[in-house]
Parts: C-alpha cells; sequence; structure tokens
C-alpha cells in the first residue's frame, strides 16, 4: 500500500494558517505540518497541535521572509536592520556565494528554532524549512546535525520528480528553479541516507508557486508507485487569500484557500480510498 504525507508548511505563521491546518486534521486528510518557530500564531499552532494527536509536527526552519527566534545581535549576519530575514531564498543565496552569512550564525538560530519547539512540549517528527533553504550546500549538514541533536530523524527532500507536467511546465525560471531544486535535493538525499536520516521516496507540489488543487490530488493518486513507498506533498492550504499574501515578502500570489478546499473534499478522499492510498506523517518512516 503506498503512503503520502499532506504536509502543511507554515504553520504558526498566522491564525488563518493555523485554522486551515486544524479542519485539516479533524475533516480532511491533513495529518502532517511544519512550524514555523518565529511567527506569530506560534503559541495557538502548539495549541491545536497537542490537542491533534495525530497531526505530526516538523521544524519549519526559517532563515528568509520571516522572524528569527534569537535576538538580531545573536545572528548579525542573517538578519537586517529590520530585524527580519531576508526577503527570499535568491538574496539569502547571493550572499552566501558573496561570503556575507556565517554558519555559525546559521547554527545558533537552527538550534533555538527547534529548541523552543522542544520547550513547548512538542516532540518533532521531520525538520525542512522555508523556501527550500536547508538543502544548500554548507546549510544541509547544519540542518542534518540540529536535527540530530534535537532527537529528529526525518528530513524533506524536494526532488520533483512524480506528479503533473514533470520539468518542462511553466516558464524558463520555473524550468531552471526546479531542475536546481532537483540537483541539490538528490544530492541532499544521499547525504540524508549516509548520515541515517529517513526521507519519503518521492516528493510533489508545484514549487514555481501554483496551488495543489482537488484535481491534482486526485490525478496524482494513481499516478503513485504502487511499491510501498512514500510520497510527500507539499501544501500551503490557508482561510483567506488576500490577507495571507501580504504575509509573504513580495506577495506570493498563492492560492491558499484552494489548497485548503482540496484536503477537506470528498473526491479527493475517494481517490485515496480507490488506490489504497493512505495518507500519514513522518512518523510513518519510522515505522517502515
Amino acid at each position: 500500500m503506498p503512503n503520502i504525507i499532506l504536509n502543511a508548511d507554515d504553520f504558526g505563521r498566522h491564525a488563518l494558517i493555523n485554522a486551515a491546518v486544524r479542519d485539516g486534521v479533524e475533516r480532511g486528510l491533513l495529518r502532517s505540518a511544519s512550524l514555523m518557530a518565529g511567527e506569530p500564531a506560534f503559541d495557538e499552532a502548539v495549541a491545536i497541535a497537542k490537542t491533534h494527536p495525530q497531526l505530526g509536527v516538523g521544524v519549519h526552519f526559517t532563515l528568509v521572509d520571516g522572524r528569527p527566534v534569537l535576538p538580531p545581535d545573536k545572528i548579525p549576519s542573517l538578519v537586517g536592520s529590520d530585524g527580519r530575514f531576508r526577503p527570499n531564498h535568491m538574496a539569502f543565496v547571493c550572499d552566501c556565494f558573496l561570503g556575507h552569512i556565517r554558519r555559525d550564525d546559521i547554527r545558533r538560530e537552527f538550534t533555538a528554532q527547534a529548541q523552543k519547539i522542544l520547550r513547548a512540549g512538542l516532540r518533532p517528527e521531520h525538520v525542512d524549512s522555508h523556501q527550500h533553504i536547508h538543502i544548500l550546500p554548507g546549510v544541509f549538514s547544519i540542518a542534518l546535525d540540529v536535527a540530530a541533536a534535537a532527537g529528529i530523524h526525518a528530513v524533506r527532500i524536494p526532488a520533483v520528480d512524480v506528479g503533473e507536467g514533470g520539468f518542462l511546465t511553466g516558464g524558463a525560471s520555473a524550468i531552471v528553479g526546479r531542475l536546481g531544486l532537483y540537483t541539490l535535493a538528490t544530492v541532499a538525499r544521499r547525504q540524508a541516507h549516509h548520515r541515517g536520516f529517513a526521507t519519503p521516496d518521492h516528493f510533489s507540489g508545484l514549487v514555481a508557486g501554483a496551488a495543489v488543487t482537488e484535481d491534482y490530488l486526485v490525478q496524482l493518486a494513481p499516478a503513485l508507485p504502487q511499491d510501498g513507498s512514500t510520497t510527500e506533498v507539499m501544501l500551503h492550504p490557508g482561510k483567506a487569500d488576500a490577507e495571507l499574501v501580504r504575509l509573504y515578502a513580495g506577495g506570493w500570489e498563492h492560492s491558499f484557500t484552494s489548497e485548503d478546499a482540496a484536503i477537506l473534499l470528498p473526491a479527493v478522499r475517494a481517490a485515496f480510498e480507490a488506490h489504497a492510498l493512505s495518507s500519514v506523517n513522518f512518523a510513518a518512516l519510522a515505522r517502515r
């Protein structure tokens, strides 16, 4: 029987995201979410996780488009004069290349994010990151170090190798972005396995920004390998598009409500049942 991990990113960023996660667990197929430790709705997200034990929680390591857990003077190379991280992964990558980011600052901030979640009384099952920053060379080894120290032994590998359309969809920048992400993720998978970390076998989700819709999940169900493997689908569900778009640097035009609906609709549940597809969280990787 194939397994699927429907994972909601950005848990804890806003009450409208938290509400979508809560509904996705109670009324839908959601069984996994990645928690942002530095965001304003963190405490509410922790309360939701504690009252929904079927929800597996991960650490959503954040170094861009968000707030740090540590004071800015403890991680000066990671934040600007406003005390916030850089706006996006491209700004981060450029400054890494120029030598403006210190690895010790990354390690301190990642450790603080993981420890904040542990101190809140949660036991994270996996790590991933906002805008996939964790798989960058030099960052991935730190992410694994911090995860292992926190007792976490599963990690997201965002190599998009299943789902609709494949690589050659969207514009040139989207194609180049997917190819680059796939290459980095493939290297990261080998490193993770070498260090004893569990990873999903496949990854899906529209990384160029489009929403995972009802049709996407219905079509994905019969396309998944029928070999007992596990596929993670990255989601960003939320309850109001206009308000949530304003949270993201540059105004990410994402349909949060489409993804919220997709994990609740009977047609998706029926498609999963028709193909004996089990919705699980990252703890299933350890059991396997």
